[in-house]
């Protein structure tokens, strides 16, 4: 209670106001706690408990709106506080989102964070000499900057970077803190983030338009009429990002970022939304929109990305696919095997080091003989080709999973990076990986490795026009070819891997006729191979990438076998 007041003075109901919300406050505090609780991977555990968070947190968001009045005066409730509430849901429904992949959640969490700000909520923080506040608000401000950059509302992104570099600025003037070098190295981050991307698109008067990446109503070519292909579809995916120096922003690499949006489809609006007395209202059931399910590793070591592995594997329904999305640096053999080559005498990708305690490091280094043990092996996926498992490796040493081996003879497919780019090409790779740009926009990988940095729109739109063709060419290709692995086909019922392996006989087909790329360990490969005549050399899709060539005005970038012949 407020001021001089004895308990006795306040009125029964106002006092039962406050106990009740003082109640909702600590159980919503102790159920949030928890969550970190949760185990993180696993479809089923962590429902329940999400499920009682949400009500407790619907409850106590109700109430306050409700009782304001009463709280203000007998409660002392301060703006910052309700800010706090709002924050928490937001927190929720990204959280939420992170475990079910389901886009939604992040225009709901959108639509609270959205509110935080537009009401000032944590405004009055500043004037208040508690650094613990501020932080507080630097923190709400990360986290709203992170759900705007996978809404790709860059826009925002840039004010919202902006508020939080003047916040900064005043927090460590006036407190003299410590983690004034941690705040500025978020900034930097999100700012290297934001200018990721190395092609523009303008509008006529400069502006930079924003351009989703997202699988959309009519952007995945349709199968033709009476098509033969498998019914898998695509569960559980692991995104993976090991790579050194590659822009990242919290626990999410540049080429993750990518890979995430590939595998989502675009985010539809909710009922969140703000009514005409102004007030947010959780909502617990969004319509269900089927996205994969993604665990997103950002360095993980061996052991985490085995457990997350086998947890996929585990509860991989019937007739499913699991995706696995390798981003990582190679790690290559150290000695040479005197027995038939294996599938662990190729090396594998980078897993980290810092978090396991392993036995024996120093001995295996002295011991030629033995394998790196911080590294996925080919081998190390074996076990799991039980299932339909359909691979993407961005790596240094990618033909390492060439190796393969179909054990099972399930449905398996390993989508393979080039291993080196050329010299004359610059270097992208801290801004993420040329396949893996392919692979989420092939338009801005194909101008990007033209030399283009910015486009019109009307040319984007058309280029993109015409790249929808060229992909129904593509599908059409695939599924009419007489010696295409089955594999291919039976990953081709679904949408998102449909799109991925027409993304990747384009990249492969437009890489082959770039003059800059002429070693064969400069274009991408696959286990099965594909037939390269029926794709990555056929002369109707060659004619296709010379078309989108002319139309940028870059076609003296390609070999024209055409024009060679006069």
């Amino acid at each position: 209670m407020t001021g001089a007041e004895t308990e006795d003075d306040v009125p029964l109901g106002e006092r039962k106001t406050v106990t009740d919300f003082c109640y909702l406050l600590d159980k919503s505090k102790q159920l949030f706690n928890g969550l970190r609780d949760l185990p993180q991977y696993g479809h089923k555990q962590w429902q329940s408990y999400f499920g009682r968070t949400f009500d407790v947190y619907t409850k106590l968001w109700k109430f306050q709106q409700q009782h304001r009045q009463v709280l203000d005066t007998r409660y002392g409730l301060k703006r910052w506080q309700i800010g706090e509430v709002a924050s928490k849901i937001g927190q929720l429904y990204y959280h939420y989102y992170l475990r079910t992949s389901e886009t939604s959640y992040l225009n709901e969490a959108f639509s609270f964070y959205s509110a935080i700000r537009q009401r000032s909520y944590y405004f009055q923080v500043n004037k208040e000499d508690r650094p613990e506040l501020v932080v507080k608000k630097l923190r709400y401000y990360a986290r709203y900057i992170v759900v705007c950059l996978l809404l790709n509302k860059m826009d925002l992104v840039k004010v919202l970077v902006k508020e939080l570099s003047e916040e900064i600025e005043d927090y460590t003037q006036r407190f003299n803190t410590e983690d004034q070098l941690e705040w500025n190295l978020v900034l930097q981050e999100v700012a290297a983030f934001v200018e990721a991307d190395p092609v523009v698109v303008v509008n006529d008067n400069n502006s930079v338009v924003i351009t989703s990446n997202r699988l959309e109503d009519g952007s995945v070519p349709p199968l033709e009429q009476g098509m033969v292909v498998g019914q898998l579809v695509l569960a559980d995916a692991l995104i993976i990002g090991n790579c050194n120096n590659q822009v990242k922003f919290s626990e999410l690499t540049i080429d993750m970022f990518r890979m995430l949006q590939a595998l989502e489809r675009e985010p539809v609006n909710l009922a969140t939304q703000t009514s005409k007395q102004g007030t947010l209202e959780p909502n617990e059931k969004p319509t269900k929109r089927e996205n994969p399910h993604k665990y997103l590793l950002y360095k993980p070591t061996f052991s985490q990305l085995f457990t997350f592995l086998s947890a996929s594997f585990k509860e991989l329904p019937a007739n499913s696919v699991l995706l696995v999305y390798l981003s990582a640096t190679g790690v290559f053999p150290t000695g040479h095997s005197e027995y038939e080559a294996g599938p662990y005498d190729f090396g594998g990708v980078l897993t980290n080091t810092n978090r396991d305690v392993v036995n024996g490091e120093t001995v295996q280094k002295k011991n030629q003989a033995l394998k790196e043990m911080h590294c996925l092996h080919p081998g190390d996926l074996f076990p799991f080709t039980r299932k339909p498992l359909f691979i993407i490796v961005d790596s240094s040493n990618s033909t390492a999973y060439k190796n393969f081996t179909n054990l099972f003879g399930q449905p398996l497919v390993c989508l393979l990076s080039p291993a080196v780019y050329p010299k004359s090409v610059p270097d992208q790779a801290q801004r993420g990986s040329l396949f893996t740009l392919f692979l989420y926009s092939p338009l801005l990988a194909f101008s990007s490795v033209c030399g283009l940095n910015s486009m019109r729109r009307g040319l984007w739109e058309r280029a993109q026009e015409f790249l929808r063709k060229v992909f129904r060419d593509i599908g059409q290709m695939i599924t009419r070819s007489r010696t295409i692995d089955q594999a291919f086909l039976q990953f081709f019922g679904d949408e998102f891997l449909r799109l991925l392996l027409i993304r990747f006989v384009f990249c492969s087909a437009a890489l082959r006729l770039h003059k800059l790329f002429r070693e064969s360990r400069s274009f991408p490969e696959s286990y099965p191979e594909l037939p390269k005549h029926d794709t990555v050399e056929s002369s109707i899709l060659q004619k296709h990438i010379l078309e989108l060539a002319a139309m940028l005005d870059v076609q003296s970038l390609f070999w024209d076998d055409s024009l060679e012949a006069y």
